[in-house]
């Protein structure tokens, strides 16, 4: 077997590895025996049926198989030998004959490979990047502590309904003719829940405005929820097709009015928040406990900045990179075959930007001695869970169940990718921030929120 390997303008590659005979003879030879000690062939005895037909019947396709893995397994090897840093997949090229295997070897394949730009990052303490702390200040700890007593929250009975409070009514709905008496066979919905808060048209919000328990109001469901056929269908309980039959007037008597009442600030729901081995035992302690999980919290957002801050230092350090666009936009293709050409325009230019920011990654994980391990993925996962938790106030999740969880988001091969990238941009950011001199700059949460909007 004979490989070469032609790389003219250092991206655009082409391989062309020569097959002998010899290469996969004895390796077909010994597969049809195989398969000739397991072939059933009516009239023969099994392991019996005579060589030359087992070729006849199999020959070709065990001849093509093994010549496919050879191909496979030194086309590998010897990117890995050379160092090939090799983007996507080999493709055979566009004008290239089909190789005919019905002929005797030599047999000669060539692949086109797309080769990955040379270029060099380096970073050390002459490099300044910016880093933003976020502040954990009264104010976010306030908003923090309103936040857990609101999801702690439950309702109390009230007798008349308040605007400004998260009232809640339960009532009976019925459907009205055109002179305002109850229609004879129309839709009649007992205790119907409704929130007069989230009503879209002002005059109709307006009419439940201090109703006590017992008032009729009447009201246009329709007009309530212009445009929205999915919220009137839900009151009414029809199908949505059903709302355009229904455009009248309806009246809503008032049977039970329950306003939302935040949890006190108290023992009760220090413990529910941080359960009762915090050892929480005043208003003080709960306020530093939840200024230390925000600081843990926002270090996070602040090294996810950091890594976008340092993503645009290096891309402006490493300029514009020559990649072999012609070769790398049919390797999309390939792997975008539903989608067409006209996917592949559109989202090229980012894909390149993607591309251009995951090699100086490597590089720098490479320069570093950075490697992503199993544990480092594990823990991405862990840190997608605990924050999904966290978004429903669950700050205590026990280590088991939070393990539990973040299995079963790593049994999905789609979410594994992207914990792999998190891995890498966390041990990334903590290795480069001992590396390069940072620009600290004290921040506000709204002031960072607006820095990373903008980016």
């Amino acid at each position: 077997m004979k490989i070469s390997f032609e790389n003219p303008d250092k991206v655009n590659g082409l391989m062309t590895i020569t097959v002998e005979e010899a290469d996969y003879k004895d390796e077909v030879e010994k597969t049809l025996k195989d398969y000739r000690k397991h072939a059933n062939v009516p009239g023969f005895r099994p392991g019996q049926v005579p060589m030359g037909l087992v070729k006849r019947q199999y020959g070709m396709q065990v001849k093509m198989d093994t010549i496919n893995k050879i191909l496979g397994e030194n086309l590998q090897k010897y990117i890995a030998d050379n160092k090939i840093q090799m983007l996507g997949q080999p493709l055979a090229p566009e004008a290239g004959e089909a190789v005919d295997l019905e002929k005797a070897a030599p047999y000669e394949f060539k692949f086109d490979i797309a080769v990955a730009p040379e270029f060099n990052i380096e970073l050390s303490g002459k490099n300044k990047v910016d880093y933003y702390e976020i502040a954990v200040d009264d104010k976010l700890i306030d908003q923090q502590v309103e936040m857990f007593r609101s999801r702690a929250g439950h309702y109390d009975k009230a007798e008349t309904f308040d605007p400004e409070q998260r009232d809640m009514l339960k009532g009976d709905l019925r459907e009205l003719d055109e002179n305002g008496n109850t229609l004879e066979g129309g839709i009649t919905v007992e205790g119907a829940s409704m929130m007069p808060q989230y009503i879209k048209v002002e005059d109709q919000k307006k009419l439940f405005d201090g109703s006590k328990l017992g008032d009729i109001i009447t009201f246009n469901p329709t007009a309530a929820y212009p445009d929205n056929d999915i919220e009137v269908s839900s009151l009414l309980k029809i199908k949505k097709e059903e709302v355009a039959e229904h455009k009248g007037n309806f009246s809503y008597q008032i049977t039970e009015i329950s306003r939302f009442v935040k949890a006190e600030n108290n023992a009760e729901l220090w413990n529910g928040v941080y359960g009762e081995e915090a050892g929480i035992k005043d208003e003080a302690g709960f306020r530093k406990a939840i200024a230390d999980g925000l600081k843990e919290q926002l270090k996070g957002d602040s090294d996810y900045k950091f890594i976008q801050d340092l993503r645009a230092y290096c891309e402006k350090k490493v300029g514009k990179l020559t990649f072999p666009d012609a070769l790398l936009k049919r390797i999309m293709l390939a792997n975008n075959k539903d989608k067409g050409e006209e996917f592949v325009e559109k989202n090229y230019e980012q894909s390149i930007r993607e591309l251009t920011w995951h090699l100086i990654k490597q590089q720098l994980a490479a320069a570093h001695g950075i490697k992503v391990e199993d544990n480092d993925v594990r823990e991405s996962a862990r840190q997608m869970a605990r924050a999904q938790f966290a978004q429903y106030g669950m700050t205590n999740v026990p280590d088991d169940y939070l393990n539990g969880y973040a299995d079963d988001m790593l049994k999905k091969r789609e979410n594994i990718d992207s914990f792999v990238e998190a891995a890498l941009d966390r041990k990334l950011a903590a290795a480069v921030k001992e590396i390069v001199k940072l620009n600290v700059k004290s921040v506000s949460l709204e002031e960072f929120n607006k820095l990373v909007s903008e980016q």
